[in-house]
This record gives C-alpha cells, structure tokens and sequence, in this order.
C-alpha cells in the first residue's frame, strides 16, 4: 500500500518474481513494524499479487492480519476472529506451498507462524497458541540468531505472550509468567553485536515497549532517538521514541514529536480515512500532546490537541469502535480542570448524543461539580455529583482507555470530585481522605502512557494539604510523585514536573531546608521557563493558585 508514502531504507531480500513484490513486500514489513498493520496487509497483498508465489509476502499477510502488542485477540469480536482465522489459514496454506523455491528462514518463519494460528474461532483461551508461536519463534532463532528479522519477530511474539505485562511495577522485576528477560536478551544481543541493528525499526521499536515499564526506561533513550527519523511516514514510529521521553520527564520532547507524529498520520487519514484501528495510533499522539502541554503548564496546547481529538472523531468514527475510540474525545475536560478553568467548564456544552459519548458526559459531571466546589456554589456541586455518579455507572464495561477501563479511570476522578466538594464545604479532613483515595486508585490504574486519568491526583492531594497547612505530607506526596523517593514504581513517577516541583520547593523552604532548596529551584527556574501560565501551586484548587 501506497508507494508515495517514505517508509525510510530499511529492505529484506526476499524470494520474490519481481522487483515490484519486492518493493510492495518492504513497505508492508515497515508498516508491520509501525503498527499499521492494515496498511501492512494491504502492502503484502500487492507483493502476492505481483508474486503469487512470493511466500514471504504470504507470511507477512498473514501476520499482519493476526493479534500484535496492542491489539491482543480478546479484542477482536467473534467474526473478526472467524475471519482472520480463515484467512490466516489459507494464507499460510498457499505460503507453505511455495516453499520448494523459498530460502530456509522463509519456510521457518511460515512454519512458525501456522503455530500461531487455532482452528476453532470459538474458543476462549488463545494463550496456549501465543504460547506456540513463541516456543516455535524460539526455534528459528535458535537457528538464524544474526537474522534481524527473527530477532524482531521473536522478540515481538515472546512479548505478545503477555501483553501490556512485561514487568511487576510493584517489585521492578518482571512479571512472573512473561517472557521479559528472554526478549531484553535477545534485543540487546542484537544492539551489541549484530550489524545494522541501529537501523532496524522492529528491534527499536519492540526495546521501547519492553524497556517503558521496566525500572530503568532511560536505556531505550538512543533507541528512541534513532527510530524518531528512521521512518518518515510513519507516524507511529516517529511517536514512539515519547514512550521513554515522558518517562525522563523530557516534555518539551513528547509536545514536538507527537506534534510532528500527527502531522504525519494526517498523510495516511487523506489516503485510508478514518474508519479503522490505525485512528487508535492517530488520536494517541495528539492525546500525548495535550498530556505533555499539560505537564509543561502549556494551556493554549493542551487545549488545542483536546479540540483536534474532539475533530478527529466526529460520531461517524466514534461509532465505528466507541468502545476504544470515544474516551479521546472528553479529554478537553481534564485540560479544563488542570488549568483551574472553572468557569469555561461550566459553559462547555455537552455533547448532542450523550449515549454515545458516555464518557465525555461522566467527565464533564465530574469536572463541573469540581468547579462548583471551587466557586462556592455547594449545593450545586452536590447535584452535579449526583449526575456524574449516574452518568459513570451508565458506561458499558467493555469501554475502554486503552489499557483501563473507563469506569476505573472515571473512579479516580470520582474521588478526586468528592475530595474538592467536601474539602470546599469545610470538611477538611473529609476531603483530604478522598484525595488519598484518589491518589490509591491513580496509583492501582494498568500502566498507560499517557495515562487516562491526565493531571495525576498527587497534584490535587499536595495544593490541598498546602492549604490545610499539613506541610510535612504534602512534601511526601510531591517527592513521590517527582520519583525522589521510592514510593511509586518506575513508570509511575512523573519526573521534572513543573507543578510538584513548585509544591516541594515551598515544602523546602518554609522548613529551611535550604540547601536542598536551591538545587531543586535550578530545575523549577527551567520548567518555568517553558510554562505559559503562572506557576503558584500544584493545581488549581488551592486558594493561593491564583494569588499574586
């Protein structure tokens, strides 16, 4: 699929008839490697077409067409899964067909891969095939451990065993039951010592999904570097190299080149249209704009990525896939209420069909009996919790803010809305206790980046025992939240944040800790710098945010 698109160098030599199966068989291995994978299907269709019995593009249609990293098969729907099934087989049948003229990592690969694939669409658990495929991938490796691409491949399917759960968060070690340490070996094995390597967008891009949840994600920073001008068209790929800068707390580098990533990917939108997975990668780097404009104390950006998210899915999208797509659309809400924007908040209109936008509807509840409590209009703001409590329950399970669901990520929100009525209406103590529990079920949320619940609830906890003057715990929450301390996991701390690195340098201060003090104001002076708005505490609840 589309040759006008630049795809970068990267080629394998295959078996293939003519240069054009050649050609449309290295567009569909790079987006395979970009997670497109229906611009991939689409490439190695061409390269068949042009070859019939070209088997690696028979092989890679058929991988294409199958689960991957963020696609796992409970995602598919029963004739999704029927289809695919289907199709795998008859894919890899006519593959296995041409191998008489195929060269041996060929036909391992297409043998490998029909280990992947069951041939009853009912059954629930497709582990044990996932399971197949990597002990067969191990196999192939085993036998071409200096081929790239079996490197990559392997890789991938050893991390597709389990998805998402690469490593234990709460002990920094891998997950038991993942294969994590076996594909880190493989990939750093590749790294070192293999030719080429550097410029292989499968390796990069597997090492940093494998390194992002791991407790030292700075080791896939050249990694990241390098794959960002490796793929030009590839607007996912250009994306990836985020995963690790938000980790670092670089987020002037998670604003440019998600900002650079969907510019790109308007490119493959004008050619493919919206109505497909692919918007999933689309609306994800514009969500990460806006989560590291919100980071940066940047309104003006983070507003203007939420309103392009709310463009990008008019209902006719949203409908295609509400279950995943949908929850993207309420985020101008959460940059609303980071930014103490109390009373725009409350001129936001709501969506016209609040049965499909189920989660954009709970949210703004939500935000709006928060800006209530803010503006001393209590009553109110009870009332407004009342329908946002409603509308959260109303949510189908299934609905889904990529790796959590939509109930649990509006339940933090829940919290957070409790904590600001009660604490507004006097109740101190009570308020702060919702808070902490906010901060609870922020912090048991599955690992996402960004993560659905935008201004992480330490920031609301911390400005509010600022103003109940609880100074010793506040300065706990903004360390743990700055990752100065070991209370959270790795991937959970949000490094160099302008808003807890103010908090903690007036914890410093006003103890005399002052030594401390003017270390941390060096890099509060830096994040400063890039903000566009004052920056006078953690979040906009407190009362001094808006002091002179």
């Amino acid at each position: 699929m589309g040759a006008h698109f630049d795809l970068g160098t990267y080629s394998r030599k295959v078996t293939a008839a003519s240069a054009e199966a050649q050609a449309a068989f290295d567009r569909g291995l790079v987006w395979l490697y970009g997670y497109n994978h229906e611009a991939a299907a689409a490439a190695f269709q061409e390269a068949a077409q042009a070859d019939p019995g070209c088997g690696a593009a028979l092989w890679g249609f058929a991988y294409a067409i199958g689960p991957n990293y963020n696609k796992p098969w409970e995602f598919f729907d029963a004739d999704e899964r029927k289809s695919s099934l289907a199709t795998a087989h008859e894919a890899i049948g006519a593959a296995k067909t041409a191998s008489p003229r195929l060269t041996a990592v060929e036909r391992d690969l297409i043998a490998a891969l029909a280990e992947r694939y069951p041939t009853d669409p009912g059954i629930d658990d497709y582990g044990p095939w996932n399971d197949a495929f990597s002990e067969a991938m191990r196999k192939v490796y085993a036998a071409h451990p200096d081929d790239l691409d079996v490197v990559a491949i392997f890789a991938e399917a050893l991390m597709n065993r389990t998805p998402w759960q690469l490593w234990d968060l709460k002990t920094g070690g891998p997950k038991e039951g993942a294969s994590t340490l076996e594909a880190q070996a493989a990939l750093e094995r590749a790294f070192e010592t293999l030719p080429g390597a550097w410029d292989h967008p499968g390796l990069l891009h597997m090492y940093i999904h494998l390194m992002e949840m791991s407790p030292t994600p700075e080791k896939a920073l050249k990694h990241g570097d390098r794959l960002t001008l490796l793929v030009p068209d590839s607007g996912h790929l250009v994306h990836m190299a985020t995963h690790i800068d938000v980790l670092c707390g670089d987020y002037q580098n998670v604003v440019a080149r998600n900002h650079a990533a969907a510019e790109i990917d308007r490119k493959y939108e004008a050619e493919a249209g919206s109505q497909n997975f692919y918007t999933l990668y689309r609306i994800h780097n514009v969500h990460f704009v806006s989560y590291g404009a919100m980071f940066l104390g940047q309104p003006e950006v983070a507003l203007k990525a939420a309103e392009r998210l709310m463009e990008m899915l008019p209902e006719e999208v949203v409908r295609f896939m509400p279950e995943l797509f949908e929850s993207f659309y309420g985020k101008k809400i959460h940059v609303m209420v980071r930014f103490g924007q109390w009373q725009a908040i409350l001129d936001e209109p709501f969506p016209k069909d609040r049965d499909l936008y189920r989660y954009t509807t709970a949210a703004m509840h939500q935000a709006r009996a928060t800006a209530l409590a803010n503006l001393g209009r209590h009553d109110e703001a009870v009332v407004e919790r009342e329908l946002a409590v409603k509308a959260r329950e109303s949510i189908p399970e299934d609905w889904m803010v990529f790796n959590n669901t939509a109930n649990d990520v509006l339940l933090v929100g829940e919290a957070m809305m409790d904590g600001e009525i009660a604490f507004k209406s006097g109740r101190t103590d009570e308020g702060l206790d919702h808070l902490r529990r906010s901060v609870e079920l922020d912090d048991n949320l599955l690992y996402d980046e960004p993560w659905g619940w935008m201004q992480p609830a330490r920031h609301a906890l911390g400005a509010l025992l600022m103003d109940a003057r609880l100074l010793d715990e506040a300065e706990a929450v903004y360390r743990a939240d700055l990752g100065l301390d070991d209370t959270l996991a790795r991937p959970c701390q949000h490094p160099r944040n302008v808003w807890s690195l103010h908090g903690l340098h007036e914890c410093l201060v006003h103890r005399g800790e002052l030594t401390e003090a003017r270390h941390l104001k060096l890099l509060l002076d830096q994040a400063v710098a890039r903000a566009t708005v004052p920056i006078r505490a953690s979040c906009y609840c407190r009362k001094s945010a808006r002091a002179a």
